[in-house]
């Protein structure tokens, strides 16, 4: 859905472009309260909501919903946007646009996360960007939890509660045209080159075994039945089942 041409009944392969003079005297005409240049220029800026939509793809949620959601981060990067300042509209709409799907995607997330936990994150977030206009640099969770009068653990979990899912699979960066991605970067402490070695000898081990003795193996290590289970589902009495056992793993010893 994200890649059609029509997205919320507006076809996209038709939207008007301007170049940034003429972006620039439009808003210059919005500030005035002009509505006719109101609409032209929301009009002129949806590819902007469009590509930020697309960043979003695979998250599960219609595009027809991120891109409307996405156009009230437009409506109020336009109406709060302060033209003093020496940027291009789209540096500043962009992370407008974003942070509203964002918040949806937060809060209409199938897992949910409590209104007073959202409050304080949103809360942390709104001190943080405070305090990195004021001071030029990144605040440190401390200073964040003395602003808000809280514990630092407190806004530690909040924050971690809002935080967006992210794919394994997503891409981290691209080498000589191949991705890297977030699961090739995860490492199992549990796992290890002798892990890998003596799985791969259990398993030579495992196929030498006969069709009964790899039965008792899986029914006794892999299923936790009891001797006296399996010597009832197999035929045979506890004191065999026993013997084959012991013989089993004696065998698969000299593998691993």
């Amino acid at each position: 859905m994200i890649h059609k041409v029509e997205i919320c009944g507006v076809d996209t392969g038709k939207l008007p472009t301007k170049n940034s003079r003429e972006m620039l005297e439009l808003l210059k005409e919005v500030k005035t309260g002009n509505e006719s240049a109101r609409e032209e220029f929301l009009r002129c800026n949806l590819r902007l909501v469009l590509s930020v939509v697309q960043r979003f793809a695979g998250r599960g949620e219609s595009a027809d919903d991120l891109f409307q959601v996405g156009c009230i981060g437009l409506i109020k990067a336009m109406e709060n946007f302060d033209m003093k300042h020496e940027v291009k509209f789209s540096t500043y709409a962009v992370p407008m646009i974003i942070g509203e799907i964002r918040r949806h995607l937060r809060d209409y997330t199938a897992v949910r996360v409590s209104r007073s936990l959202r409050d304080t994150a949103y809360k942390a977030m709104q001190v943080k960007n405070r305090l990195l206009d004021e001071r030029g640099a990144e605040p440190t969770i401390g200073d964040i939890a003395r602003e808000l009068q809280i514990r630092e653990e407190e806004v530690v979990f909040a924050l971690d509660a809002i935080s967006d899912p992210v794919s394994l699979y997503e891409p981290v960066f691209h080498e000589d045209g191949d991705a890297v991605y977030i699961i090739d970067q995860v490492k199992d402490a549990r796992i290890s080159e002798d892990n890998w070695v003596d799985a791969l000898s259990l398993k030579e081990g495992i196929s030498k075994l006969t069709e009964r003795e790899q039965k008792i193996l899986r029914m006794r290590y892999f299923l936790g039945k009891t001797q006296m289970e399996v010597s009832e589902e197999i035929g045979i009495s506890q004191a065999q089942v026993s013997r084959l056992e012991k013989g089993v793993l004696k065998q698969l010893g000299r593998y691993v």
